[in-house]
Protein backbone atom coordinates (compact mmCIF):
# COMPACT_ATOMS: atom_id res chain seq x y z
CA UNK A 1 0.00 0.00 0.00
CA UNK A 2 1.24 3.21 -0.97
CA UNK A 3 2.18 6.06 1.99
CA UNK A 4 -0.38 8.87 2.11
CA UNK A 5 1.48 12.26 1.80
CA UNK A 6 0.85 15.83 2.65
CA UNK A 7 1.82 18.44 0.72
CA UNK A 8 2.57 22.17 1.95
CA UNK A 9 2.26 24.75 -0.83
CA UNK A 10 2.96 27.97 0.92
CA UNK A 11 1.07 31.06 -0.82
CA UNK A 12 2.29 31.84 -3.42
CA UNK A 13 3.78 28.87 -4.16
CA UNK A 14 6.20 27.59 -7.30
CA UNK A 15 3.51 25.87 -9.16
CA UNK A 16 6.13 24.24 -11.31
CA UNK A 17 7.40 22.23 -8.27
CA UNK A 18 4.27 21.37 -6.98
CA UNK A 19 2.98 20.28 -10.20
CA UNK A 20 6.00 18.20 -10.45
CA UNK A 21 5.16 16.49 -7.05
CA UNK A 22 1.29 16.04 -7.51
CA UNK A 23 1.62 14.63 -11.30
CA UNK A 24 4.20 12.13 -9.93
CA UNK A 25 1.79 11.29 -6.98
CA UNK A 26 -1.28 10.66 -9.22
CA UNK A 27 0.63 8.92 -11.68
CA UNK A 28 2.03 6.29 -9.55
CA UNK A 29 -1.22 5.84 -7.04
CA UNK A 30 0.05 7.90 -4.24
CA UNK A 31 -2.76 8.87 -2.15
CA UNK A 32 -2.18 13.02 -1.37
CA UNK A 33 -3.38 15.87 0.34
CA UNK A 34 -2.62 19.49 -0.29
CA UNK A 35 -2.54 21.94 3.29
CA UNK A 36 -2.90 25.69 1.82
CA UNK A 37 0.39 27.37 4.69
CA UNK A 38 -2.41 29.89 4.66
CA UNK A 39 -5.30 30.97 6.36
CA UNK A 40 -7.51 30.07 3.39
CA UNK A 41 -8.06 27.28 1.49
CA UNK A 42 -6.92 29.65 -1.67
CA UNK A 43 -3.66 29.89 -2.91
CA UNK A 44 -1.75 31.16 -6.05
CA UNK A 45 0.90 30.36 -7.48
CA UNK A 46 4.06 32.52 -7.90
CA UNK A 47 2.76 33.34 -11.93
CA UNK A 48 -0.64 34.54 -10.76
CA UNK A 49 -2.36 30.92 -10.69
CA UNK A 50 -5.63 30.78 -8.42
CA UNK A 51 -5.68 27.25 -6.69
CA UNK A 52 -8.16 25.78 -4.04
CA UNK A 53 -6.22 23.67 -1.94
CA UNK A 54 -7.45 20.33 0.37
CA UNK A 55 -7.19 22.22 3.40
CA UNK A 56 -5.36 24.54 5.41
CA UNK A 57 -2.31 23.59 7.43
CA UNK A 58 -4.02 24.40 10.54
CA UNK A 59 -6.19 21.15 10.26
CA UNK A 60 -2.87 19.35 9.64
CA UNK A 61 -1.81 19.79 12.96
CA UNK A 62 -2.45 16.80 15.31
CA UNK A 63 -3.15 14.89 12.59
CA UNK A 64 0.65 13.96 11.13
CA UNK A 65 -0.03 10.57 11.81
CA UNK A 66 -2.44 10.44 9.45
CA UNK A 67 0.30 11.03 6.90
CA UNK A 68 3.49 8.85 5.74
CA UNK A 69 5.55 11.88 4.54
CA UNK A 70 5.67 15.45 4.13
CA UNK A 71 6.18 17.51 1.32
CA UNK A 72 7.35 21.16 1.66
CA UNK A 73 6.79 23.11 -1.87
CA UNK A 74 8.65 26.06 -1.84
CA UNK A 75 7.45 29.75 -3.14
CA UNK A 76 7.39 33.08 -2.95
CA UNK A 77 6.57 33.36 0.07
CA UNK A 78 9.75 31.99 1.53
CA UNK A 79 11.83 35.17 0.94
CA UNK A 80 9.57 37.24 3.26
CA UNK A 81 8.82 34.30 5.90
CA UNK A 82 11.07 36.21 8.48
CA UNK A 83 8.38 39.17 8.25
CA UNK A 84 5.66 36.87 8.34
CA UNK A 85 6.77 34.42 10.79
CA UNK A 86 4.48 35.09 13.44
CA UNK A 87 1.43 34.63 11.72
CA UNK A 88 -0.60 31.82 12.86
CA UNK A 89 -0.22 29.88 9.42
CA UNK A 90 3.60 30.08 9.80
CA UNK A 91 3.84 29.03 13.99
CA UNK A 92 1.54 26.17 12.48
CA UNK A 93 4.15 25.52 9.59
CA UNK A 94 7.45 25.10 11.52
CA UNK A 95 5.36 22.92 13.83
CA UNK A 96 3.96 20.90 11.52
CA UNK A 97 7.79 20.61 9.90
CA UNK A 98 9.36 19.82 12.93
CA UNK A 99 6.73 16.85 13.91
CA UNK A 100 6.78 15.11 10.87
CA UNK A 101 10.82 15.46 11.03
CA UNK A 102 10.88 14.36 14.81
CA UNK A 103 8.72 11.26 13.94
CA UNK A 104 10.92 9.88 11.42
CA UNK A 105 8.57 10.47 8.58
CA UNK A 106 9.55 11.10 4.92
CA UNK A 107 10.98 14.57 4.25
CA UNK A 108 10.66 16.13 1.00
CA UNK A 109 11.72 19.66 -0.16
CA UNK A 110 12.87 21.59 -2.90
CA UNK A 111 14.36 25.55 -2.93
CA UNK A 112 13.94 26.40 0.56
CA UNK A 113 12.92 23.15 1.45
CA UNK A 114 15.67 22.50 3.50
CA UNK A 115 16.62 25.79 5.30
CA UNK A 116 12.78 25.56 6.83
CA UNK A 117 13.05 21.90 7.65
CA UNK A 118 16.58 22.93 9.03
CA UNK A 119 15.17 25.61 10.99
CA UNK A 120 13.17 23.28 12.87
CA UNK A 121 16.89 21.43 14.04
CA UNK A 122 15.84 18.22 12.15
CA UNK A 123 18.32 18.24 9.51
CA UNK A 124 21.17 17.65 12.15
CA UNK A 125 23.76 14.95 10.76
CA UNK A 126 22.08 14.67 7.26
CA UNK A 127 23.13 16.50 3.69
CA UNK A 128 20.73 18.57 1.93
CA UNK A 129 20.39 20.37 -1.34
CA UNK A 130 19.24 23.71 -1.01
CA UNK A 131 18.74 27.30 -3.39
CA UNK A 132 22.43 28.33 -3.34
CA UNK A 133 20.95 31.69 -2.12
CA UNK A 134 19.59 29.64 1.34
CA UNK A 135 22.94 27.71 1.50
CA UNK A 136 24.36 30.22 3.92
CA UNK A 137 21.66 30.00 6.54
CA UNK A 138 22.18 26.09 7.08
CA UNK A 139 23.48 25.72 10.74
CA UNK A 140 22.39 21.99 11.54
CA UNK A 141 22.53 19.63 8.25
CA UNK A 142 25.27 20.29 6.02
CA UNK A 143 23.92 22.05 2.76
CA UNK A 144 25.65 20.42 -0.06
CA UNK A 145 26.27 21.59 -4.13
CA UNK A 146 24.38 19.22 -5.50
CA UNK A 147 21.41 18.87 -7.41
CA UNK A 148 19.69 16.72 -5.17
CA UNK A 149 20.12 14.95 -2.13
CA UNK A 150 18.74 11.86 -0.53
CA UNK A 151 20.57 10.89 3.22
CA UNK A 152 18.05 8.28 5.20
CA UNK A 153 13.78 10.34 5.58
CA UNK A 154 15.36 12.98 3.90
CA UNK A 155 14.92 13.93 -0.17
CA UNK A 156 15.82 17.62 -1.01
CA UNK A 157 16.62 19.66 -4.44
CA UNK A 158 18.17 22.70 -5.10
CA UNK A 159 14.81 24.14 -7.01
CA UNK A 160 12.09 23.20 -8.57
CA UNK A 161 14.06 22.42 -11.78
CA UNK A 162 16.42 19.85 -9.89
CA UNK A 163 12.99 17.95 -8.70
CA UNK A 164 13.42 15.33 -11.33
CA UNK A 165 16.75 13.93 -10.28
CA UNK A 166 15.22 12.90 -6.67
CA UNK A 167 11.17 11.76 -8.36
CA UNK A 168 12.36 7.98 -8.99
CA UNK A 169 13.50 7.73 -5.60
CA UNK A 170 10.68 9.71 -3.92
CA UNK A 171 8.17 7.58 -5.76
CA UNK A 172 10.55 4.46 -4.55
CA UNK A 173 9.80 5.35 -1.40
CA UNK A 174 6.22 6.18 -1.18
CA UNK A 175 5.30 2.90 -2.91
Amino acid sequence: MAKKVAVLAVNPVNGCGLFQYLEAFFENGIPYKVFAVSDTKEIKTNSGVTLTVDDVIANLKGHEDEFDALVFSCGDAVPVFQQYADKPYNVDLMEVIKTFGEKGKVMIGHCAGAMMFDFTGITKGKKIAVHPLAKPAIQNGTATDEKSEIDGNFFTAQDENTIWTMLPRIIEALK
